[in-house]
């Protein structure tokens, strides 16, 4: 038998590449072992494995980044208000989580098919305004629409792509809040009205419908009779079909085709689509399929604009990811309580259900949890415990002490023996200053306050043993009102809070068939 190299001399054996050629050297002196053990050369089909899973490994680090790279440059994005706030703080992964989510009737670039752009100047009109709110166990989702002809103060705005700053406008329509400033302006709203804190926006426009509605191959919609609507464009047989595309924008916009042609009508049927469109991404495994997933994600993100911290991949997968696992029965549709303006066109808010429904939400995304207030509301009364007379101006927290608080009894009674019991409670509170004004007859009793007062009233409200809910804000109060009503006249303690869940058209669990309007 032949002598054997010494490794040194072996080209296999040398230290680098540049000193020997290791492919060859490696291949001489040692077999290679075969299929089952057995010696002899590498079958070719093992050579073609070996390729086709590396291009496989390959094929998907490069189709992921590819899908990185287009998902995270289809997204525009802006700040999250509208004087330049980047983010509220929350963590999106475990805390409750607030979105707004707006609908652009906006006429430019890929939108002027539906119109001239001077029919939406600027940022556009928010046709659709809705507050996605989800607890922080993923356990309540609530969807809470605002009618487009709701009548509210909109705060003063700058715009952050640089159009310049715009004045506050009282009593406007909501859906003009983004026109100028962008939707920044439309969250700083929302905070206002509500006195919840938006964490995220999301503004969609006229293409976005179309293209979702397409991705995920069509939502099932009911109405109960047949609809033929110009202006949107809507036609409908009676009963279920199935709208994508052109008709599902139509069936969103669509406003004289139902209920009584104003937008009530169309937040319900709005509502429905929602609702079916989460029935069928859950029945279908939409958000556990990657590839359909890919589908909404490419069609929503090149129709989409985001605030800044929500401008990512991984941002959109961690809300997508909280609600993969959502029960459709706990996703539930609120319509915010309005009643007619002084003009029949226009609606302004239900008080005091509106406030007390806000109320109930800031404490919890559980409607049916009682709301935050109660002991808390009574440690805030001055000196700290219900009932408490302070004799300083201030408590140690820096609040207004009670002798400092400006309050009036408004009898809503027409001179029922508890107004003067209140007064009485009052000054026994430490509110040296309450007395009694004559007010027209009201059902329920409320505690109103004035700007500034907010921690006041709760402190009020404490004292008197009033639940958390009934206390609204009214600017044209000054200082404190607790407006006493029939639902009073035993007792304070037949004052309860209303029952919010009221509020609730619908879960995202019933089907639902759409009144039509026989003059739309």
């Amino acid at each position: 038998m032949p002598d054997q190299p010494h490794p040194a001399d072996d080209p296999a054996c040398r230290s680098y590449p540049g000193e020997g050629t290791l492919v060859a050297g490696s291949a001489q002196g040692r077999p290679e072992a075969g299929v089952g053990g057995l010696d002899g050369p590498r079958p070719r089909w093992l050579r073609l494995v070996s390729v086709l899973a590396i291009a496989a490994v390959v094929g998907v680090v490069a189709f992921s980044g590819y899908w990185v790279v287009r998902l995270t440059t289809n997204v525009d994005s802006l700040h999250l208000n509208a004087n330049g706030g980047s983010g509220s703080g929350v963590d999106d992964r475990k805390d409750r989580l607030q979105i707004l989510v707006l609908g652009s009737d906006t006429r430019s670039g890929a939108n002027s098919g539906y119109g001239p752009e001077e029919d939406s100047a600027g940022y556009g009109q928010a046709d659709v305004m809705m507050l996605l709110d989800i607890s922080a166990d993923n356990e309540h989702v609530n969807v809470l629409s605002f009618p487009r002809d709701l009548l509210v103060d909109i705060p003063a705005c700058t715009d952050g792509r640089g159009s310049g700053s715009f004045p506050a406008r009282p009593s406007d329509m909501i859906n003009s809040a983004m026109r100028d400033a962008g939707p920044g302006c439309a969250v700083d709203t929302i905070n206002a009205v509500t006195g919840l804190e938006v964490d995220h926006f999301m503004l969609a426009d006229f293409n976005a419908v179309t293209e979702l509605s397409n991705a995920v191959g069509g939502v099932d919609v009911c109405v109960t009779e047949a609809i033929d609507e110009p202006k949107s464009g809507l036609k409908l047989p009676a009963g279920t079909s199935s709208v994508q595309g052109e008709q599902a924008l139509a069936f969103l916009r669509a406003r004289a085709a139902f209920g009584d042609g104003g937008d009530l009508g169309r937040i319900q049927a709005q509502q429905a689509f929602l609702g079916s469109l989460t029935r069928k991404i859950k029945d279908d495994g939409t958000l556990r399929n990657p590839q359909r997933l890919l589908g909404i994600a490419d069609a929503l993100t090149s129709n989409l604009t985001v605030d800044t911290a929500l401008a990512s991949i991984p941002a959109m997968v961690t809300i997508a990811d909280r609600l993969k696992d959502i029960d459709p029965a706990k996703v539930s549709f609120i319509a915010v309580p309005t009643v007619p303006a002084a003009d029949p066109n226009r609606l302004v808010l239900d008080e005091p259900l509106a406030s007390e429904l806000f109320t109930v939400l800031r404490s919890s995304a559980d409607l049916a949890a009682p709301a935050a207030g109660g002991e808390e509301a009574a440690d805030a009364a001055p000196g700290g415990a219900p009932g408490a007379a302070s004799e300083e101006p201030t408590d140690n927290a820096g609040e207004p002490a009670a002798t400092s608080v400006p309050v009036t009894v408004a009898d809503g009674t027409a001179g029922a023996d508890v107004v003067a019991s209140v007064v009485t409670e009052l000054t026994g509170s430490g509110y040296l200053g309450a007395q009694t004004i004559p007010a027209p007859a009201t059902p329920l009793t409320g505690v109103y306050y004035g700007e500034g007062f907010e921690d006041a009233a709760r402190a009020v409200a404490a004292a008197l043993g009033l639940p958390a809910p009934v206390v609204t804000a009214d600017p044209s109060v000054y200082g404190v009102q607790v407006y006493v009503g029939a639902d009073a006249v035993g007792g304070l303690d037949g004052v309860t809070a209303p029952e919010v869940t009221d509020a609730v058209n619908q879960t995202a669990d019933q089907v639902s068939c759409q009144d039509t309007n026989p003059f739309g």
